[in-house]
């Protein structure tokens, strides 16, 4: 009777699988899928079809003085670069740019350090963004002349003003969104005051303090072009503005049309390969960012 209870026991046996190297792998995604991946390609064709419709727009019109069409306006970029006119002109612009925006990061990364430091630090950063981030830049532009004259001063000043309180903002949001578990591991350690701001909370609130720095620079580079208007009437130079502005005068559409997209294309040249390789090196790399 026990015996016929007891289940009977199967040999032991080991099946010896293949390395999976020596398999033949097939391709799951056909050519046409993994190229339309590329983020490049996509923002390209989206140019290529804005470029198609742009033109057709203007052919529609048939006004030059009106809407140039993009062959023309393309043709007087052409010809700007190669004259030099335009290369001058965004050296001068950019020059003046990173002047203010170099010295608004700064002052920013002072402002929220105080912040998070003291609370007198924190009443200071919400009394003075509650009151000055609403102010247009270019409004501070009259006080600037008065104060500065005509010349690099006055730019410089309202581009620190159009970088600091965005990018203030942003960088104390992120501080405050840093885990409490982070800041005690940076107090166990001894970090204080500076030390504890680079080493604990500038890395975890990265993600934040990159989009402060791409919303200042958006708002740096539209306040700088509007500025170098009045500053191109006011003086007769300036940068990109001042070019805008003078083929404005002179009824050169197409001119005015290559210095708006040449404007474009050095944003989306910033984008694309400054603050997009940042954060692929920094955030992205590090998973805190998808």
């Amino acid at each position: 009777m026990s015996s016929s209870l007891t289940p009977p026991i199967r040999p032991e046996y080991e099946n010896r699988l293949e390395p999976f190297t020596e398999l033949p792998v097939e391709r799951v995604l056909p050519f046409g899928t993994r190229l339309w991946s590329q983020g490049w390609l996509r923002k390209g064709v989206i140019l290529a079809v804005l470029a198609v419709l742009w033109e057709l727009a203007a052919r529609w019109q048939d006004n030059d003085l009106l809407l140039p069409t993009f062959i023309a306006t393309a043709r007087a970029l052409v010809e700007g670069l190669a004259s030099g006119e335009l290369v001058e002109k965004v050296r001068i612009s950019l020059a003046v740019l990173l002047q203010g925006y170099i010295a608004g990061v700064l002052l920013a990364f002072g402002l929220t350090t105080l912040a998070v430091s003291t609370q007198i630090g924190r009443d200071l950063l919400d009394t003075l963004t509650s009151m000055f981030n609403p102010l247009p830049a270019i409004a501070l532009l009259p006080l600037a002349l008065l104060w500065f004259g005509l010349g690099r001063g006055s730019l410089v000043f309202v581009l620190i003003h159009s970088v600091l309180w965005p990018l203030a903002l942003n960088t104390y949001a992120g501080f405050q969104g840093v885990p409490e578990t982070l800041r005690m591991a940076g107090r166990n350690y001894g970090l204080r005051g500076l030390r504890y701001v680079l080493q604990i909370l500038v890395p975890a609130a990265l993600p934040a303090i990159l989009s402060g720095l791409k919303i200042g620079w958006a708002f740096a580079w539209r306040t700088l072009i509007a500025a170098e208007l009045v500053f191109g009437a006011s003086s007769g130079k300036g940068g990109l503005g001042w070019y805008i502005f003078q083929n404005r005068n002179e009824l050169y559409t197409d001119r005015v049309f290559a210095g708006l997209a040449l404007v474009v294309l050095i944003g989306l040249a910033v984008e694309s390969f400054g603050f997009a390789t940042l954060e692929r090196l920094t955030v992205r790399k590090w998973g805190q960012q998808r």
